[in-house]
């Protein structure tokens, strides 16, 4: 029981005082008691103290041992207390197990604070999205407040019947820039690429696909770098199987014209360097290539190419056609007797066992004929505006009617005329070769296909570059071992879709192009569009539409006369003028910048009037990410430009392509600028 010394004094003489007959004898006995009292209670208070300082101080011998030196020890009788703030729950759990090794655990009191710790950091967000025609999955870890209900639905909208996986998990961390952008872009491509894998991240996509043919690898990675957003990184990778060649083919012709290809196919990287080879062997010059493909009729197809371009080499003219084992040499009646027996004789031993020849010296050519009526010939024809006209014989009237029907399918009914007359008396095979020679003129933008009884001419304008390749393969499968036709067609980037989709180098090439036509000028000393330059505003406001966003600078420039701070104000005046004329027919020119360079950059003599009148310009010139990409489709010739179109190297081998110089036969001159 605890109570204070006095009191219990106090209480003691109260019950000495109530005893009859205490006296001095009992004071003292009193006193006694108090003192008693007074030293058990020092004594136990200096107890009490000794224990607490004997467990302090092994407390803080224990912490001293573990190196320990952020806790604190406060006693408390036989309760010790740890406080401070401990950096991590490690720390904190090696301070308590330390003390609690020299003090029961039940008597250790924890009062220690844990340092807060760092915020957890974002995780890296990705988004992979793979594709197999009809079959789609997502994987990956996106932001929480970012629905991933969207994705689903634009996916399910590229086809009814398409299937969706959706594994994608969530986290609770901010959106990083930029995400929104990077999964709509390769949403993009996954709908243009049916059989892909999208990688996505905040700043990057990566697409791997592959597409059917070359041409429809070139057109998605052209649509893929202008849909790009700006800030985000793409990587694409679309590659196309080599094609499957059917006939397998080469068709070599050396004539008044020189040595070329009208058709070169190869089933490797080393047949195509020795097929190649073999033709400047034979006097080809520029650029020759040959499409790597598979259908090759035998593993020596290297060997049969290699000896027929040789053989014809030897007689220095004719032309030379292989079609899958089949050999086909024609030389014309000008080749001595001697010599063709002879390159026939050593090229009947050099060819590999699977290859069959056929080998053809033509007979001497007939006098002209005066009367066009006498002409045994079919003429299909098709003008640059589009009317065909079908003239010349036929066998009967089912062949004629039949024409006419294959001919008004391919080009509309109003625009086929029909002049042929019906002559029964005409060689075998003509129907098929009338009709050929319609299908293949639906395959030139205009042209002209002519059928005699000894051959076929074909002449015209294609924008496939493959055209003559790919005309002289029908012909070969068609017309059959022996057959005899002429190519001279013309390749006119004009006509080809894929070279004339607007590219930030083309479209600077373009408005270039205008402004060599015809300047935009301003009225004397304003920055007022004169009335008729406004036609080339229009021009080039449309040029600029069809190209989509860039980043171009609009800049004003101005002669040497008068003051130069009044032809700066007046040349950025000028240039500003332009951008808000391009506002006005509806350009997005938000990422255009304008800048007036006054005298600055002249580019003629300022001391004559003309040269004064040249210098007063406006000019176009991309910037930034538009400059670099123009840069690019020059250094890597990925988008070639027209004089170099011939000369781009290959970027890898599924790349190739046939390139054919060709006369330009009766193809009209094609106007100096290209149309759009």
């Amino acid at each position: 029981m605890n109570e204070n010394p006095s009191s219990f004094a106090a209480r003691m003489r109260a019950r000495i005082a109530s005893v009859p007959g205490s006296g001095r004898a009992s004071l003292v006995t009193v006193a006694a008691f108090v003192l008693a009292a007074c030293l058990a209670v020092g004594a136990a208070s200096l107890a009490v103290r000794a224990i607490e300082f004997a467990l302090e101080r092994d407390a803080r011998e224990a912490l001293a041992e573990q190196d320990i030196a952020w806790a604190d020890v406060a006693t408390d009788g036989l309760l010790v207390t740890l406080s401070g703030e401990a950096e991590s729950e490690a720390a904190r759990f090696r301070a308590i197990s330390a003390v609690t090794g020299v003090v029961a655990p039940e008597r250790v009191i924890d009062a220690i604070a844990v340092a807060p710790s760092m915020e957890i950091a974002a995780p890296r967000f990705l988004l992979e999205i793979l594709r197999n025609g009809l079959d789609v999955s997502m994987i990956g870890l996106v932001p929480a407040a970012y629905d991933a209900e969207p994705i689903v639905a634009r996916i399910e909208a590229i086809d009814p019947e398409i299937s969706v996986v959706n594994m994608i998990e969530r986290a609770s961390h901010p959106m990083p820039a930029g995400w929104a952008d990077a999964v709509n872009f390769g949403l993009d491509a996954l709908i243009m690429v049916p059989s892909s894998k999208i990688s996505v991240t905040a700043d990057r996509v990566e697409i791997t696909g592959l597409a059917e043919s070359e041409r429809q690898r070139d057109e998605m990675r052209d649509k893929l770098a202008r849909a790009r957003p700006r800030g985000v990184i793409s990587t694409v990778n679309i590659s196309a199987p080599r094609p499957v060649i059917t006939p397998f083919t080469l068709r070599f012709v050396m004539d008044e014209d020189g040595a070329r290809f009208d058709a070169c196919s190869a089933d490797s990287t080393d047949a195509r360097a020795a097929i190649i080879s073999a033709a400047r062997g034979a006097g080809a010059t520029g650029a020759l290539t040959c499409t790597i493909g598979l259908g090759s009729p035998s593993p020596r197809w290297q060997a049969g190419a290699v000896e027929a371009i040789r053989a014809l080499a030897r007689v220095g003219a004719g032309t030379v056609t292989l079609a899958d084992s089949d050999i086909s040499l024609v030389v014309p009646n000008s080749v001595p007797l001697a010599e063709f027996d002879q390159a026939v004789g050593a090229l009947e031993t050099a060819l590999p066992d699977v290859f069959s020849l056929t080998a053809t010296r033509l007979p001497p050519s007939e006098e002209d004929i005066s009367r066009t009526d006498d002409v045994l010939e079919f003429v299909a024809s098709r003008s640059v505006e589009g009317a065909v006209i079908l003239r010349g014989r036929l066998s009967d009237e089912r062949l004629r009617e039949a024409v006419q029907s294959l001919a008004r399918a391919e080009f509309g009914l109003p625009s086929v005329m029909m002049t042929a007359r019906v002559d029964p008396d005409l060689p075998e095979g003509w129907p098929v070769r009338a009709l050929l020679a319609v299908d293949v003129l639906s395959q030139l933008e205009h042209g002209m296909i002519r059928v005699r009884p000894e051959r076929m001419d074909v002449t015209g304008v294609s924008g496939n570059p493959n055209a003559t390749d790919d005309i002289a393969r029908v012909l070969a499968e068609k017309l059959g071992q022996g057959a005899v036709f002429n190519l001279n067609i013309t390749y006119d980037e004009r006509f080809d879709p894929i070279a004339m989709q607007p590219t930030p180098g083309r479209c600077e090439r373009w408005i270039e192009e205008t402004l060599e036509v015809q300047q935009i000028t301003f009225d004397p000393g304003s920055a007022t569009i004169v009335a008729g330059a406004m036609q080339v505003v229009d021009e080039i406001a449309e040029i600029l539409r069809n190209c989509g966003r860039m980043e171009v600078e609009i800049g004003g420039h101005t002669d040497s006369q008068g003051r130069l701070e009044t032809n700066m104000r007046l040349s950025q005046q000028r240039a500003d003028a332009v951008k808000a004329a391009l506002v006005a027919r509806g350009v997005p020119v938000s990422e255009y910048e304008t800048r007036g360079y006054g005298p600055e950059f002249p580019i003629a003599d300022n001391s004559t009037a003309a040269g004064r009148e040249a210098n007063r310009r406006i000019e176009f010139k991309l910037i930034g990410a538009s400059a670099e990409a123009a840069r690019a489709e020059r250094e890597t010739g990925t988008v070639p430009e027209p004089e170099t179109a011939e000369a781009a190297a290959p970027r890898d081998e599924a790349d190739l392509e046939i390139f054919v110089t060709e006369g330009a036969g009766d193809s009209p001159r094609p106007p100096e600028r290209p149309q759009r």
